[in-house]
This record gives C-alpha cells, sequence and structure tokens, in this order.
C-alpha cells in the first residue's frame, strides 16, 4: 500500500488547504519551541549555568520564534502608529469613472464621411441636399495599425566613368550582420518584445507567423546575439561612466536562470548614479561577485549590511591587498532592526522617534536645497547632524543587551553611523532600479521571507507532519470548536 499523500506547498492551490496547513505548521512551531525551552533548560541544570543567564537563553529564543511569526504572518508595512512624526495629508484621487480618457500621445487622423449621391433628396421639398461648410457631426474612435512585415528590396545604384577605369556603388543600409537579411529596427524590435515586454521568442515566432512571416527561433536568436554585440562598447561605457561617480548605489537580486529540466539561481547587480544604472548578471553573490562588478572603485558605496560589501571594504587595511573604499548603509534597515526588537525591548521606541526625526529633518533639508549639493550638505549638517548625534548617544547609554534583535540592530546601527555624514537617510534608488532590472519580486517594506518548510518533516512518531489525513484531522476540531 502506498502511503499517504504528501501536500505540496508550492504547488497547492485551494486556500482552504493551504489555510490547514499554515495553522499545522504554526501549531508545531510551537511545539518544538516549548520542547527546545525544556531542553535548553535541562542542558543549563546539568552544566550548573547561573538562573538568569537560562532566562535570558529562553527569551532569545522566544524572540526568534515570535520574529519569525511575524515574518511569515503579520503585516508587510513597516508603519508605526505613532511615536514618528505625521506625514502631510494626502490628497485623494478622483474616483476613477468608465469614460474617454485624453490620448496627446497618439495621432490624430481625420476622416470625412459624406452621403453617397443617389442618397433621398430633401424630405420637406424634394430638393438637392447641399454641402453644409465646415460642418461636421464629429466622434472619435481608438483604432489599431496591426504590425505588418515587408521585403525592402534595396537597388544600390552603381556609376562608371567613361574611361571604364572606375565604377562605384551606392552605399546601403548599415546592417547588424554583413550581407544579412534582417534589417537594425527587425533586430530591435524582437529584442524590446523579449526584453522589454517579456514574450520568448517562441511566442514572437507565432505572432510573426500570424502576420504571414515565417521564421524560426535561432533566427531571431541571431538577430539578439548580432544586436548585443553591437552594444557592448556602449554597455561597457555606460559601465565605465558609472563608476566615475563619488557615490553609488549598490544592490543585488535573484534571477532564475532557466536550463533544460531545471532552473538555477543567478544575481543581477545594480549600480546606479543619480542619472544612469548599469546591470551585471552573474553566477555568484559572494565577494568576489562585488569586486567583479565595483572593480577599483574608490569612493563611497550605499549599501545594505550584506557581507559582501563589508569584506571588500577591508581591502587596503592589511588584511588583503587592493582598492579601498567606503560603506554608507541605510537607515531603513537600520530601523527595521530596531522595529524587530521593540516588542521585547520597550526601549527601542525612542530610537524609532529619534530615527523619524531624522527622516522628517532629511526631507526638509532635501525640500531647501532644491537640488544644490553646496546647500543641501549645509542644511544636512544644520537639521540632519544633531538628529544622528542624538541617536548615537541614545545607543551608547544603552547597556549591552545579549538578545539577538537589539544585538544586531545596534551592529547595523554603528554600520550606518560610519558613513551618514553626507550621505541621504535611504538608499531608494539601487531598490528602484532592481524592480526596473529584474522582474522577479523583491524589495519589500521589509526582507521577504521565504516560507522554506520541508513537507517531509517529521514529529517524533515518525509520522509525516503535512499529508491529507491530518489536514482532514484539523479541519474536523475545527468545526467541533464551532459547534459548540
Amino acid at each position: 500500500m502506498s502511503g499517504p499523500a504528501v501536500v505540496g506547498l508550492a504547488t497547492e492551490t485551494d486556500l482552504e488547504r493551504l489555510r490547514q496547513m499554515a495553522l499545522l505548521l504554526e501549531a508545531e512551531n510551537t511545539r518544538l519551541h516549548r520542547r527546545l525551552v525544556e531542553l535548553t533548560r535541562a542542558l543549563a541544570q546539568a552544566q550548573g549555568a547561573a538562573h538568569a543567564q537560562l532566562e535570558l537563553e529562553i527569551q532569545r529564543l522566544q524572540e526568534q520564534l515570535a520574529a519569525r511569526t511575524r515574518a511569515l504572518f503579520g503585516p508587510s508595512s513597516e508603519r508605526r502608529g505613532g511615536g514618528e512624526p505625521a506625514e502631510a495629508p494626502r490628497v485623494p484621487a478622483p474616483p476613477r469613472r468608465h469614460g474617454p480618457r485624453a490620448q496627446a500621445a497618439l495621432p490624430l487622423v481625420e476622416i470625412v464621411h459624406t452621403r453617397p449621391e443617389e442618397a433621398a433628396p430633401c424630405p420637406q421639398c424634394g430638393g438637392t441636399l447641399e454641402p453644409w461648410h465646415d460642418q461636421y457631426e464629429e466622434a472619435e474612435e481608438i483604432d489599431v495599425v496591426e504590425r505588418s512585415f515587408r521585403i525592402v528590396r534595396h537597388r544600390r545604384q552603381k556609376y562608371r566613368c567613361g574611361c571604364g577605369g572606375c565604377i562605384v556603388t551606392a552605399p546601403g543600409p548599415a546592417k547588424l550582420v554583413p550581407g544579412g537579411r534582417y534589417s537594425v529596427d527587425f533586430a530591435v524590435a524582437v529584442a524590446v518584445a523579449k526584453y522589454l515586454d517579456h514574450l520568448p521568442l517562441a511566442r514572437q515566432v507565432r505572432q510573426m507567423a500570424r502576420a504571414g512571416l515565417s521564421v524560426d527561433t535561432q533566427t531571431l536568436w541571431d538577430q539578439l546575439l548580432a544586436l548585443s554585440h553591437h552594444l557592448t562598447p556602449t554597455y561597457e561605457a555606460l559601465g565605465a561612466d558609472v563608476l566615475t561617480a563619488p557615490v553609488l548605489g549598490a544592490d543585488e537580486t535573484t534571477w532564475q536562470l532557466m536550463e533544460p529540466g531545471r532552473s538555477k539561481t543567478w544575481w543581477v547587480w545594480a549600480l546606479c548614479r543619480p542619472e544612469a544604472v548599469v546591470y551585471r548578471l552573474l553566477g555568484t553573490r559572494s565577494a568576489a561577485g562585488a569586486a567583479t562588478v565595483l572593480g577599483d572603485y574608490r569612493g563611497i558605496v550605499l549599501c545594505d549590511g550584506y557581507a559582501a560589501y563589508r569584506a571588500l571594504a577591508k581591502r587596503g587595511t592589511g588584511e588583503r591587498a587592493g582598492p579601498t573604499l567606503t560603506l554608507a548603509h541605510c537607515w531603513a534597515h537600520v530601523r527595521r532592526q530596531y522595529l524587530e526588537a521593540e516588542p521585547s525591548y520597550p526601549q527601542a521606541v525612542d530610537v524609532l522617534a529619534l530615527i523619524g526625526e531624522l527622516y522628517a529633518a532629511e526631507s526638509a533639508a532635501q525640500a531647501t536645497a532644491a537640488g544644490e549639493p553646496g546647500v543641501l550638505l549645509a542644511e544636512r549638517r544644520a537639521r540632519v547632524a544633531p538628529v544622528v548625534a542624538a541617536i548615537r548617544t541614545w545607543v551608547t547609554q544603552q547597556r549591552a543587551l545579549p538578545a539577538v534583535g537589539a544585538r544586531e540592530g545596534a551592529r547595523v546601527h554603528d554600520r550606518a553611523l560610519a558613513g551618514t555624514r553626507s550621505l541621504p537617510r535611504s538608499r531608494g534608488d539601487p531598490h528602484r532600479q532592481q524592480r526596473h532590472g529584474a522582474r522577479t519580486p523583491r524589495h519589500r517594506a521589509r526582507p521577504q521571507e521565504s516560507l522554506r518548510v520541508a513537507l517531509r518533516a517529521r514529529d517524533p512518531g515518525r509520522r509525516t507532519l503535512l499529508h491529507a489525513a491530518r489536514i482532514g484531522e484539523a479541519r474536523g476540531r475545527r468545526a467541533g470548536r464551532v459547534s459548540r
């Protein structure tokens, strides 16, 4: 006999079953946590640990469980009810109604409709109806011009001299492939459809076939390859130009590389300056990948607390030879760590309020500077620096806490304070550019937590944790509670 069917969390589509799975997982996590607390207490007693140390360890475990529960089931927004400056009231958007919208970007084509010659005469007197000058009944409609393909025959005129010693041929259009049959515009259209509209080449082949063009995917891929070779010098020049900026935003996100029968996770690295962004697709997220992207850059890198950037920044300090760079971290990440620590450490509300004041001071400085770097620096020194000093004072006055949340928040905070003398509070640009560069969802108000659950996890009785029978039992227990 075959065993009970295992429910696939990644493939299950029934919402009720998924809800029951979540309830089972939450109950199992609670049970395992209780058991872990019991074992930790027994181990500490066997080792003769102090009671205070034991309680701190148990508190740390409880914080970890609560943080993971909030990450999986809590709201994604990091907005707080109070303690931060109130935002300016938003003007409500006008209600959307069904009706015509202005289409200023579309060309206007006017077509005049006339009566046929055999139309009926005037019904009153029987006379002939004459056109009324400049009087029309007008109405607009949105039309579509179907894409079409055509064969353009280029006839290059030849010229010769009367002496018979010279023959010259007029130049033809530029080609991606010498002697190729497809135009540059055709290759650009294929690239835009694939990389901007995410249309696979096979789907484009079917669309072209409906328009009368017979082509295969290999031909389209050849056009993309030729176009990439043509654009490579521009891409390299763009990357070199971005690396000349004194301050760079850096970020990375996953990119699923599809291979026959499986997919592999690669990484898209983004470097941006205010007027440009460049992407690199690499198979690694390590410090070696960061070194490949940043090269010999010497300047300030605005990034998150990922260890690859910190490892790269250590170069030149005696540990490893190579270029040096300065890291400036994001206040949003600092704030997130204190938000996670706040449920267990209410005193974190003080620093959260100060970070709110920091955001308000930065907004005021940006508004006053109006894009002038010198004015912005002076405004930051006058408005932002005192708030940063107050945050630093608050951190140094806190006694060391063994819990993970507050301790990690202090670590991130210390990294952030090292680079906030003249930099913005948030590194919004790299995240924004990543959303344009990679269509895989990545950036939310906090890091997305993957529900990495082993569906074949076993309980002490060695029974499968999640299968159809257990879900049926859970439904029955829920129905019993409702009936009572």
